[in-house]
């Protein structure tokens, strides 16, 4: 296989006329890549990812050619996949206000150009989901918050209405089957690719705990911090640091790492009912 590209935290391999994307356990937080590995954080990643696509394909195809057929070295962490034409959006829903989303809300009043109502606080949930592009950042590089305009310029108007049409439609999937989990969704990013045939296509990871936010529902509280079941914890423990977000970023303690892996395989777990 050959090394197209190393991202944050996948790799992608041409393999034939297929992909091979191998997630890696491997952290970023705030778009730095942190040099302490997160153990057993691909397999959750992708094994996740491949039980969500199997649930969403109704809604929209996926990428997915086999979790299965990749090579050994790395089972459990790879997708074989289709080759597609990657759209320049990162698509986030948000059904809740939380992260980067909260701090635009408390600037501006809207997130994404999008007018919210006011009163709200953090974890407060939305009247209704919203979606809050933001531009593909490269790696030591920030996303940026796109209007619905933004998209169109970017892809064209039928594209971006598709794109927002999908996101929303994904997340509320997302959300009502997690909530049967006793899981809060708060908001996820997804990535979509354009196939040969014009066709969008849902492609990277979806749902996941580093793709997600996620908050059980039993202590969810408007007006604090959430406990989550995802990289949050390790957001918080990096605000106690004298950092600046810029690379290189911290080397992260055993307990953290211990604690971080444990709330990943935690909402694997819970959401697929599956021992990982």
């Amino acid at each position: 296989m050959k090394l197209l590209h190393s991202g944050k935290v996948r790799d992608v391999y041409l393999d034939g006329d297929d992909l091979v994307l191998v997630a890696s356990d491997r952290l970023s937080i705030y778009d730095v890549v942190l040099p302490t590995p997160i153990p057993d954080k691909g397999r959750v990643l992708t094994q996740l990812s491949l039980w969500w696509f199997d649930r969403l394909a109704d809604i929209v195809p996926h990428h997915v050619v086999s979790g299965t057929d990749v090579p050994a070295e790395f089972a459990g962490r790879a997708v074989r996949c289709r080759r597609l034409e990657m759209l320049p959006v990162e698509c986030i829903a948000r059904g809740y206000l939380a992260g980067l989303g909260l701090e635009e809300y408390r600037k501006q009043g809207t997130v994404s150009g999008v007018p919210l109502p006011g009163g709200l606080v953090e974890g407060s949930k939305l009247p209704e989901p919203i979606f809050t592009p933001t531009t593909k950042a490269a790696v030591g590089e920030h996303d940026e918050f796109m209007t619905f305009d933004d998209v169109v310029a970017a892809v064209g108007a039928e594209t971006a209405a598709r794109l927002r049409e999908l996101t929303l439609a994904v997340y509320t999937r997302g959300a009502e089957t997690a909530a049967t989990s006793g899981i809060i969704v708060a908001d996820t990013k997804l990535e979509f690719g354009v196939d040969e045939g014009g066709a969008i296509v849902l492609a990277d990871e979806v749902l996941t705990p580093d793709s997600s936010r996620f908050w059980p529902a039993d202590s969810w509280e408007p007006g604090r911090p959430q406990y989550a079941f995802d990289k949050q914890f390790v957001r918080e423990w990096s605000q106690t640091l004298d950092w600046d977000r810029t690379p290189p970023g911290p080397e992260v303690p055993a307990d953290v790492v211990a604690a971080t892996r444990a709330r990943y395989v935690e909402a694997y777990e819970r959401i697929t009912g599956r021992d990982l």
